[in-house]
């Protein structure tokens, strides 16, 4: 398993990052630990989570059950030190955490007693911000995104406010990096400025959806992520399971994530079927697993610094664990940037 530095971090994760946010609706907490053993068997060091998940649905009674899970495994194993742990304070308008109020000095120090204290766990490695207080354009929110109402001034004090308190932490030995998630070029430049103005953790990833279908990050983002030495990490890689060709022709597997969304989160649309087709008629013509042919094509952008993916099942992880021997070839490169082209932005 290819391993890479985060950042300037310090911190060394796997290529390829294990997602729990199924764990404790779509899967029980034995399932949840299974998947950990099997990860960490196959090189993976690296698993995401958040105080809200489980999703699929997002609720108030099982908001921070997925932290509990690996917090179960922390405790039943006592393999905290061979994991690299990143979470998630869950940012303004989720009602059901902290009655919806925005991330802050006011919440930081709180939300990450009680992710400590379900994880298990005397540090978390990565704490990252869900969502910026401002909104974003992420979730199919870009076709109506109108940045006009910000308040540049209101951003940057928060932001500086919040850098405060996350050096309060950092001292503290409570986590050990700051990521962001969801966020933009124009945020992710400002909280490098404001940290390196002000003192506090300089931010070291951020977390976007990015996939074949899904390259919004490919021009300023990606950019961004260069020039200020901050890693992608990846998360729907597979497009929610579309890229995977379960869903073409009308099919709804039992217990798949469309079974319980049907729409997918926006993503359903008759141009994102037009555009699997086209990308496994690639994977078929060369002889490739879709899956690991989606998977690989993530790592292999230079931006990236881990590609996070979830499964509901021992078999999907075993197939996605597959992707860490695979290595695409420039014609397929170039024949997946043709699809790109012909299918940009399909929901």
């Amino acid at each position: 398993m290819k391993m890479n530095d985060l950042g300037q971090s310090g911190i060394k994760v796997s290529a390829y990052c294990l997602g729990s946010m199924t764990w404790g609706t779509q899967n029980t907490a034995a399932e949840g630990h299974a998947q950990i053993d099997r990860a960490l068997d196959a090189g993976i060091n690296f698993v995401d989570t958040a105080e809200m998940y489980p999703v699929n649905p997002v609720s108030a009674e099982t908001t921070g059950r997925t932290e509990e899970i690996i917090g179960q495994w922390v405790a039943k194993s006592g393999r905290r030190a061979d994991l690299v742990l990143a979470t998630k304070h869950s940012g303004e308008g989720l009602g059901h955490v902290r009655d919806g109020a925005p991330i802050s000095s006011a919440t930081i120090a709180q939300t990450i007693e009680g992710s400590l204290k379900r994880l298990q766990s005397d540090y978390i490695d990565l704490y990252q911000f869900h969502w910026p207080n401002r909104g974003s354009y992420m979730f199919r929110k870009n076709w109506t995104y109108d940045p006009s109402g910000q308040v540049r001034a209101d951003t940057i004090a928060q932001m500086e406010d919040a850098m405060g308190a996350l050096q309060r932490e950092v001292e503290r030995g409570t986590i050990r990096a700051f990521g962001l998630s969801n966020e933009s070029a124009w945020g992710l430049t400002q909280w490098a400025t404001v940290a390196a103005r002000v003192g506090g953790p300089r931010p070291i990833s951020v977390q976007n959806e990015y996939s074949l279908m899904c390259r919004m990050a490919d021009t300023d983002v990606a950019e961004t992520c260069v020039n200020e030495d901050i890693d992608m990490l990846s998360f729907s890689p597979l497009a929610a399971g579309l890229l995977t060709g379960k869903y073409q022709d009308g099919a709804v597997p039992d217990g798949s994530r469309m079974s319980l969304n049907g729409d997918l989160g926006g993503r359903r649309t008759d141009r994102a079927f037009e555009a699997v087709s086209a990308y496994l008629q690639v994977a078929k013509n060369h002889g490739l697993d879709p899956v690991h042919m989606a998977l690989s094509w993530c790592v292999a952008r230079p931006f990236m610094g881990s590609v996070i993916f979830g499964a509901t099942s021992m078999d999907q992880l075993n197939v996605a664990l597959g992707a860490a021997d695979i290595t695409l070839s420039d014609e397929v490169t170039a024949e997946l940037d043709t699809v790109n082209r012909a299918h940009p932005l399909p929901y």
